[in-house]
């Protein structure tokens, strides 16, 4: 059916034609735009439905360009403790939710932050162990690079002191006591995860259900999420999706990031980068190159100026990342590659400067830590920066003391990266963010938490609204190579639009965003 969405105030970021007031979608893609009287005139027909837009505001579909549906699913299915602020209430939930538990049933949980904590540091395994005393405790922390466990779990596990932890990860220790603290760093949380019995299919289903329609109510049309080492395997994992979007046609589009440890998967499944339809498609491999700023398991260049003795960790020796790279290579797949510090996006960069491209661009995620002479190697135009901007709010000022003012200079430095060719998609990591695209847009513009009150982290790296948004829309498109099918709303491309209830270009103060309702959500033409 030809549908006419008129009346609208229509941002395309279609330079030929930025700004219309109606689009028409026939065979789920954009036919024709321009004004409400000539689009009426030109198409109206007993076939066609109008939909009045009635003023609303209207941008291209929203993408998330690198997000966890899984670790939201999940959050659907366990202690949720994302956004706590004391160390007391985390004791608090976690009793609580131990009274609805069997005993010695696991108590599973994430999204603790301890930069949050007003009143102390993250919980003992003595305060864990005295309030979850007949449940093994498995918590992530909200960027999962690290966890706590209590000593039920470390049983489970069958710990003892010599036991061997795998590559890039650390169990820490009492310095005075060399007794376990409860804090797992990176993988040695696998040591315990494997104890932990898996969900059902039917609970993976339904909780990424309402996953899935969560993300619709934000306004995203397309995601990029990798998940196949929390829902059960890449096959698994592809029949979830294939099931709920192909099947139970939801709508959201999705990319699905395929973590290294399913390279085997891949090469006997015969799927490859693009793999799949519109609605559902095979992207990159995904790896670590290190971990996090929060543990100081992010790898820098030079040592973190809040422990003179530590620069972070690099998950794999170049060898190994070189071979894991060549894997993918052998399968023509692109990488998309955690690099949070400097010396991890310089590691790769040298893998990646001495191996072919393929046809679809390689990732670096987050990207948080650069030197001025990494720049033009990003830039390489097969080369992608998917880029988190809620972190600003979330990791400043904390993450001041980890770098020095100097570092922290050319740290998220968007505009910087923009201003140098870097190729630029926004995220937001959910669930280590919400799964909300208009916080990162505010934060891109912003640099800071509404609540604060000055002119935003390193004000000069702040990108306009108009840029904000293309970060969430048009470059979203670049990392799979789909920018002349989606990303603005153009002649041919698919027909994806959010509808907002104000119009972002137009307003006085950007917190006027964090005000706005997503109206609708538009995918191939349809309401979703």
């Amino acid at each position: 059916m030809r549908r006419i969405f008129m009346n609208g105030r229509i941002h395309t970021f279609d330079h030929a034609k930025p700004f219309v007031e109606s689009v028409v979608v026939e065979n789920r893609r954009f036919i024709d735009m321009g004004s409400s009287k000539e689009m009426l005139l030109q198409w109206e027909s007993p076939d066609s439905e109008t939909i009045n837009l009635e003023g609303k505001a209207v941008t291209p579909g929203l993408v998330d360009s690198h997000l966890h549906l899984s670790g939201v699913a999940h959050n659907f299915l366990q202690l949720d403790l994302t956004g706590i602020t004391t160390k007391q209430e985390m004791l608090k939930k976690i009793y609580a939710h131990a009274q609805t538990l069997h005993r010695g049933e696991w108590l599973v949980g994430g999204g603790w932050d301890e930069n949050l904590f007003t009143d102390g540091g993250i919980p003992t395994i003595e305060e864990l162990n005295r309030t979850c005393p007949h449940h093994p405790l498995f918590l992530s922390r909200i960027c999962t690079h690290a966890s706590l466990v209590n000593s039920k779990a470390l049983e489970r596990c069958n710990y003892h002191p010599s036991m061997s932890v795998p590559e890039g990860g650390t169990i820490v220790h009492d310095e005075q006591t060399n007794q376990p603290t409860g804090l797992l760093l990176e993988s040695a949380s696998d040591l315990v995860k494997k104890h932990i019995p898996d969900h059902t299919y039917d609970e993976l289903k339904q909780a990424l259900h309402k996953t899935i329609k969560l993300a619709l109510s934000k306004g995203l049309t397309s995601v990029h999420t990798n998940d196949p080492r929390f829902l059960g395997g890449l096959h698994q994992t592809y029949q979830l999706y294939d099931e709920l979007l192909n099947g139970e046609q939801l709508g959201l589009r999705c990319n699905l990031l395929i973590d290294h440890d399913f390279l085997n998967d891949l090469r006997e499944s015969g799927m490859y980068a693009g793999y799949g339809n519109d609605t559902l498609q095979i992207g990159a491999v995904k790896l670590f190159a290190d971990g996090a700023l929060g543990r100081r398991t992010a790898l820098l260049s030079a040592p973190y100026s809040d422990a003179p003795d530590e620069y972070g960790e690099a998950m794999f020796d170049q060898s190994t990342l070189l071979k894991i790279v060549q894997d993918a290579r052998a399968l023509s797949m692109p990488i998309a590659v955690h690099t949070i510090g400097d010396q991890a996006l310089e590691n790769m960069l040298d893998i990646l400067d001495n191996v072919p491209p393929v046809a679809y661009r390689d990732r670096m995620i987050h990207v948080q830590i650069l030197r001025k002479n990494l720049l033009q190697r990003l830039g390489h135009p097969n080369r992608i920066a998917d880029i988190q901007p809620r972190f600003v709010p979330s990791d400043f000022p904390w993450v001041k003391e980890r770098l020095g003012e100097k570092r922290c200079e050319l740290a998220y430095a968007w505009k910087t990266m923009q201003e140098s060719n870097v190729i630029c998609a926004g995220g937001s990591d959910a669930p280590v963010e919400p799964i909300d695209p208009l916080l990162g847009i505010h934060a891109a513009v912003t640099r800071k938490s509404p609540d604060e009150k000055h002119d935003g982290w390193n004000k000069q790296e702040k990108l306009t609204m108009p840029e904000a948004f293309r970060l969430f829309t048009e470059m979203g498109a670049y990392p799979t190579n789909e920018e002349k099918v989606k990303g603005t709303i153009s002649r041919g491309k698919f027909a994806d639009m959010t509808v907002y209830s104000r119009d972002p270009f137009n307003m006085e103060h950007p917190d006027e965003l964090l005000n706005t309702e997503i109206e609708m959500t538009i995918i191939a033409g349809e309401i979703k």
